[in-house]
């Protein structure tokens, strides 16, 4: 199985969408909420969707390395909970598809 690692740096999120769209290369129509960074996170083995510049093949899985996630709880206890919620919604409703999950969150210090 494939995986393709994206770091996110958490010490200093002030637009964790704005953040999002550069390290994914969201499309310039993003609508920078969490609706529309599951429709984006959901189609990452898809390129054709044109949801994002980062990609992984089919049944592959994307690890999301949050850097300095411990900044991020202390400073946007919210931001990391609607993140995780976020991420395990995506999983859920390819599994629910019959796709197979394609997020994995890992938090760095």
């Amino acid at each position: 199985m494939q995986h393709r690692l994206v770091r996110i740096d958490c010490s200093k999120v002030t637009d964790i969408h704005a953040l999002f769209a550069e390290a994914f290369g969201f499309p310039d129509f993003y609508g920078r909420n969490w609706d529309a960074w599951i429709d984006c996170m959901s189609h990452l083995d898809e390129p054709d969707a044109g949801l994002s510049s980062t990609h992984v093949e089919k049944g592959g899985i994307v690890v999301i390395q949050l850097e300095q996630a411990e900044a991020l709880k202390r400073s946007r206890p919210d931001l990391l909970a609607a993140l995780c919620e976020s991420a395990a919604f995506v999983n859920w409703r390819r599994i629910e598809a019959g796709i197979g999950p394609i997020l994995c969150l890992s938090f760095a210090s």
